[in-house]
């Protein structure tokens, strides 16, 4: 890694720490395996959000041009939201950290959106790619599949909408899924 590929990936890892983020970590693209056993997880629709929601199966892509998408990028950096629960069965604090986790991601993009990333991408207009956890919640009902996205440039597809496993992914980049009894950690990245 460049000298001028560190230094963005430093002043991201700081904007991402400032929106809040408990825990930020490098990764390389080259380390991410995109798996149908992921992707097929989403039909069981736990989330609801399966054939509902843009950012979600099947409107997100089949799984070869999502992982086509993330072959654009190199690097970038693993986004985490680490909580405190007083027991397993925790729905409150459960749902509070990934409301938190949101609300990071979208002051991270709104930030990312004025950052300036000097090198050549694949894709000048969109030379990075923000993913989260769960589906895209940007409007309270989703046009899919009457109309198109009302906020495209706004969108956050999940990591597992892309097929790939989370805690592995974690694991390959060297960064903890798991920090202990009575926490939970919802995470996303940012790739560059």
């Amino acid at each position: 890694m460049d000298t001028s590929t560190e230094s963005i990936l430093k002043q991201i890892g700081e904007m991402a720490l400032g929106c809040g983020f408990t825990h930020i970590g490098e990764l390389d693209v080259a380390t991410i395996n995109v798996r149908s056993e992921v992707r097929d997880a989403c039909t069981a629709n736990r989330c609801r959000s399966f054939d509902k929601n843009w950012a979600c199966p099947p409107a997100c892509g089949s799984l070869e041009e999502c992982e086509k998408r993330i072959r654009q990028y190199k690097t970038g950096i693993i986004l985490q939201t680490t909580g405190n629960l007083n027991n397993s069965l925790d729905w409150k604090s459960m749902t509070r950290i990934g409301q938190e986790h949101k609300t990071h991601l979208k002051s991270f993009q709104e930030q990312m959106e004025s950052f300036v990333i000097p090198e050549p991408t694949a894709d000048p207009d969109r030379p990075w790619l923000l993913l989260g956890a769960g589906g895209c919640k940007n409007c309270e009902e989703c046009t899919y599949p009457q109309s198109p996205c009302r906020f495209p440039e706004k969108m956050v597809i999940s990591m597992e909408a892309m097929g790939i496993y989370v805690s592995e992914f974690c694991k390959a980049n060297n960064i903890p899924y798991y920090y202990g009894p009575n926490t939970l950690t919802y995470i996303g990245c940012v790739l560059i």
